[in-house]
């Protein structure tokens, strides 16, 4: 199994702004093979922003590479909606080979 998490500094007052992005995209998950599940996370604020946390889970580290060079990936990431003012910053990317 392999995790593929990307973390989002957003800033303060765009929280709502944020989740909207994710809630009203056609992310398109549930037809790509390999694909187990996804949450979207909400952590700590502080005077610098909120920390978010995209969280999916996949039968294997190939899947997830095979999703982000599809068709499907290139679809759910070109309607993202009006971001300028949302971001903090570039996502931050973290790929976790599952052990136990």
């Amino acid at each position: 199994m392999y995790i593929a998490m990307n973390r989002f500094r957003i800033a303060p007052g765009r929280e709502a702004d944020f989740i909207a992005v994710w809630k009203n995209r056609d992310s398109q998950l549930q037809s790509v093979p390999g694909f187990i599940e996804f949450h979207l996370l909400q952590g700590e604020t502080d005077d610098g922003g909120t920390l978010f946390a995209s969280h999916s889970i996949w039968e294997s580290a190939e899947a997830f590479s095979n999703w982000t060079r599809s068709e499907a990936f290139r679809q759910a990431h070109a309607n993202a909606g009006e971001t300028k003012g949302i971001y903090l910053g570039p996502p931050k990317f973290e790929g976790f080979n599952v052990v136990l």
